[in-house]
């Protein structure tokens, strides 16, 4: 492997060890846990949107976030049939795991803010405005 394409993939692995551990001090958890929850929330995300809309977001994220994001994704699929709040919920949780100790909303909307101090604001506004109401004000205004 040449040295620029090893620090590449170290730049890659720092910037995603980054938003794990930024999550981790917002919701004041360890940042596996942190990491476990970008695992259950961005994908959930992913299929909520349009295939055009994942493709947008994606090109903003960090490579290795980005492959956590597009993991498993099967765009004949996406939007998903049902787009409300509390399906997102229980498919973060499905994911996530279930664990009485966290507030599910309060958890995703630490991943929303992740995203809205990493992403243009012009893309926020973009995917805010594709999803329904009760799941849009888990976004930070």
């Amino acid at each position: 492997m040449s040295h620029a394409s090893s620090s590449s993939f170290s730049h890659a692995a720092q910037q995603a060890q980054q938003w794990a551990n930024e999550l981790a001090a917002d919701l004041g958890w360890p940042e596996h846990r942190a990491h476990r929850l970008l695992k259950a929330v961005l994908p959930t995300l992913r299929d909520w949107l349009s295939p055009e809309e994942s493709a947008d977001l994606s090109s903003q994220l960090p490579e290795l976030i980005r492959g956590m994001y597009f993991e498993g994704w099967n765009p004949a699929t996406s939007p998903a049939a049902e787009r409300e709040k509390r399906e997102f919920v229980m498919r973060v949780t499905e994911t996530f795991g279930h664990d009485s100790s966290i507030n599910l909303d309060e958890a995703i909307g630490a991943v929303f803010s992740l995203l809205d101090r990493h992403l243009s604001h012009g893309e926020i506004v973009q995917v805010r405005n594709s999803m329904r109401k009760s799941l849009r004000r888990l976004w930070p205004e």
